[in-house]
């Protein structure tokens, strides 16, 4: 029997061929965190996967933010083996999260009462005590397609039918299949912390924040985002595609794929104007609109499109950046690791812009700072504004829902918009697309187009940028007066043709490579929409580049 090399721990060890990567690492944990999977290679791999060539071998811990996503997946799959078994006739739908949770909803049929709710949670516990193994395999496509036909899964045959691949990844437990777009956890038995709660007209899958990921937490309703996700959903049903498969489907038609971004972009456009004459119903009280949201959201160009359409309602907007209010770097705060903490409030002066507004708002001219970033500091001379009768400030910035940027402001002279990338779309109804996911490739473009980074630097940053939208946008995201979905039921297609280059240059030698390919899998489900098809006036114009705006 052939032998292959095995690096782990930095020891060599020699292992016959199909030996399973469970036995070769320790079942041990780290901090109390239970082993969940591995990186061979860089590659993100089950422990149930087996040896087929020579390599080096990484553990992976529930407490990483991989490990986390494994856990999320899993306990979903679990759901869906447990309310196949219990109501098989019932077409159980996965929507979208909400904070710790994952929205589910039935199509077609009323909602599961208290008494179904607890039925499902006692067969998942009933799963997780036998702690069957997910087993990683491969099917032929007909196989697959004739067992999710059988399934009445019409919406995975549709995504199997417009990938034609011959080999189709699957998870296996037992006698129940799934799609493998991921690995998950070795055994059903590592879920130990989760509920199902009735919500709204379905129900929630509850499951542990990534920072205490063996216990839940109370749980905080979020209607502003559950309102964002209800809205974009009725848009989804305008479309008629709400999955993937959809989706691919409909490209393969240009003037289908025309008249679809045309009623996107429509959607995109008629929201903003609600959002202005939401503002206008508040003439006379409100000075300042405040947008705020995470990275890649699309902020700029909603910004830019926002003031057209406060333009059309009568205001005259002033648009002032909240980065030209930087300290210089020596008086910037540091993070944990001793580096500038750009995205800190206290890296913002906020005592000067409180001191511009109150004088501007007062009537008085005002001189508003110029930031200039390549010198590292302000320029000599600013902006000279003042507000006439039908002006209004418009400011855009991490921190523009944070009560403590503007607190010499009153409340009612305040108008704050929360943006973000929430897509509605599912790779099929078990399998949701994330908006981080959204989000990251977005930001992979457009870092490659406009700052000339490479894939590999976005990926290594990313971690960064998401601990610090966790820490100073998602709290205050409640405080916002209006929101708006910045995502494009179609964008992903479009971004395909850009992101897979830059993702297939990361190399198998480099820790990002297993991110690069996770991220490969996912866009691959896409058909590819030419960019050429996409309006010059396009949020995703912000990424891809050739706007009609200049940033």
């Amino acid at each position: 029997m052939k032998e292959y090399i095995i690096n782990y721990n930095d020891m060599n060890m020699r292992i016959k061929s199909n030996s399973c990567i469970s036995s070769i690492m320790n079942n041990d944990d780290c901090d109390g965190f239970p082993l969940v999977a591995a990186y061979f290679n860089n590659e993100l791999i089950s422990l149930n996967s087996c040896v087929d060539i020579n390599g080096e071998l990484k553990p992976l811990y529930l407490n990483s933010t991989a490990g986390v996503r494994l856990y999320r997946r899993t306990l979903c799959y679990v759901l869906e083996m447990a309310a196949r078994e219990l109501f098989p006739g019932h077409h159980l739908i996965l929507s979208h999260s909400l904070g710790h949770s994952y929205y589910y909803h039935l199509d077609g049929a009323p909602a599961f009462s208290d008494e179904d709710l607890i039925s499902i949670q006692n067969k998942m516990k009933e799963f997780i005590k036998k702690d069957h193994k997910i087993i990683p395999e491969t099917n032929s496509w007909r196989e697959a397609r004739q067992y999710f036909s059988d399934m009445n899964q019409n919406d995975t045959v549709l995504l199997l039918e417009s990938a034609n691949q011959s080999r189709v990844r699957i998870n296996r437990t037992e006698d129940y299949l799934a799609l493998r777009h991921e690995i998950l956890l070795p055994s059903i038995g590592f879920l130990k912390s989760f509920d199902v709660m009735n919500y709204s007209d379905g129900f929630l899958l509850r499951y542990p924040p990534s920072k205490t990921p063996l216990t839940l937490e109370d749980f905080k309703d979020q209607p502003l985002l559950s309102s964002i996700y209800r809205e974009y959903k009725s848009w989804g049903k305008i479309l008629n595609a709400d999955t993937v498969g959809k989706l691919n489907s409909m490209v393969s038609d240009k003037r289908q794929t025309e008249h679809f971004i045309l009623v996107s972009e429509s959607l995109h456009n008629k929201k903003i104007a609600q959002i202005a004459d939401n503002i206008l119903e508040r003439k006379g009280k409100v000075k300042i609109v405040l947008i705020a949201g995470p990275s890649s959201s699309g902020k700029t160009t909603f910004t830019k499109k926002l003031c057209i359409q406060l333009q059309v309602v009568g205001f005259n907007p002033l648009m002032v950046s909240l980065d030209d209010y930087y300290h210089s770097p020596e008086h910037v705060p540091v993070d944990e690791d001793g580096k500038p903490d750009l995205e800190a409030l206290d890296a913002l002066d906020v005592d000067l812009l409180n001191k511009n507004l109150v004088q501007l708002f007062s009537g008085k001219e005002t001189e508003f700072p110029i930031f200039d970033f390549k010198k590292g500091g302000r320029q000599k001379r600013g902006r000279i504004l003042s507000m006439q009768d039908r002006s209004i400030l418009v400011m855009e910035g991490i921190h523009g829902l944070n009560k403590d940027l503007t607190p010499d402001i009153p409340v009612s002279q305040k108008f704050k918009v929360y943006i973000s990338a929430l897509t509605q779309l599912n790779l099929d109804d078990h399998n949701r697309i994330a908006t981080t996911d959204n989000r990251l490739i977005r930001r992979i473009v457009r870092d490659h187009q406009f700052r000339n980074y490479n894939a590999e630097k976005t990926l290594k940053i990313w971690p960064s940028v998401r601990r610090g939208e966790e820490k100073n946008i998602f709290p205050n995201q409640d405080q916002a007066d209006a929101a708006f979905n910045s995502a494009l039921d179609y964008e992903l297609a479009v971004l395909r043709l850009y992101a897979e280059p830059l993702l297939r240059g990361i190399s198998p030698e480099k820790e990002e490579y297993g991110e690069a390919q996770r991220l490969l899998h996912f866009i691959n489900n896409f058909s590819p929409i030419p960019s050429n098809m996409i309006p010059v006036d396009s949020i995703l114009r912000e990424f891809i580049g050739d706007s009609r705006f200049k940033y």
